[in-house]
């Protein structure tokens, strides 16, 4: 499997084709996609539309692309309110998981109501979590889930109050890091780059891959910087071997 990470420059704006814009993006830089592969797109990637329009759009990326996505996520409509949610998609175009927001963060409070469907999904025999951007903070959040994810994925929106993004992807990169070694899973995150256009507050740029199998403390979180896109193979032998050695010293969460 090849984790296929994005940062973009994308738009807030309501006729805003960020799905075409990530789709160039891959396009130009891997051509040759396996179904195995799974791109994350950044939460809030489509700013507008209805639930139909969103999941219709996610399902064609994955089609023409030829891999999964895990589709970021939008604001939906619901009878008993709104709520900021994401669906996967299989390379046929088919939804293999849906995830919601269990808690939303700052202003976005006042938009949606807590989300109760946990993104448990499995790709190609490898269990997956979703966790939307702030749910990541939360411990309990991953603890809630059913059995132990080989691959938590994030897609975020990171925005920062700081003159410069660099706060924020110390907080990040440390977290990401934290996680990954714990819970003995590769941690993916996807965002917004930090020259986005946003109405408020400027997007930190804060996607990258951590890594807790490799030894070299400059590999453990490898952030996309400026770059937009980045392919990770990911090796689920190396992983299970941590995950053997966390175990054989008592430190594991669960099997």
């Amino acid at each position: 499997m090849r984790l296929l990470l994005v940062q973009p420059r994308l738009r807030a704006a309501l006729d805003a084709d960020n799905l075409g814009t990530v789709r160039l993006l891959v396009r130009a830089s891997e051509p040759t996609l396996s179904a195995d592969d799974v791109l994350l797109l950044p939460e809030h990637v489509v700013p507008a539309g209805g639930a139909r329009a969103y999941e219709d759009s996610v399902a064609e990326l994955a089609r023409g692309l030829g891999c999964h996505v895990v589709g970021g996520s939008h604001h939906q409509e619901r009878e008993d309110g709104s709520v900021n949610a994401g669906v996967a998609c299989a390379p046929d175009g088919a939804v293999v998981g849906r995830y919601e927001k269990v808690r939303p963060y700052a202003r976005e409070r006042e938009y949606v109501r807590p989300g109760r469907c946990l993104g448990e999904l499995v790709i190609a025999g490898r269990r997956i979590l979703v966790l939307l951007c702030a749910d990541f903070w939360f411990a309990d959040v991953i603890l809630g889930a059913s059995t132990l994810p080989d691959l938590l994925l994030v897609p975020a929106l990171s925005v920062t109050r700081k003159p410069t993004p660099e706060y924020s992807r110390a907080l990040w990169r440390h977290l990401a890091v934290a996680r990954a070694y714990e819970y003995g899973v590769y941690v993916g995150i996807s965002d917004w780059a930090h020259d986005s256009d946003l109405p408020l507050l400027p997007a930190a740029g804060v996607a990258g891959l951590a890594d807790p199998t490799v030894t070299e403390p400059e590999r453990l979180f490898r952030p996309l910087g400026t770059s937009p896109l980045a392919v990770h193979e990911l090796d689920f032998e190396r992983l299970e071997d941590f995950r053997r050695d966390r175990r054989s010293r008592g430190f594991f969460w669960k099997s």
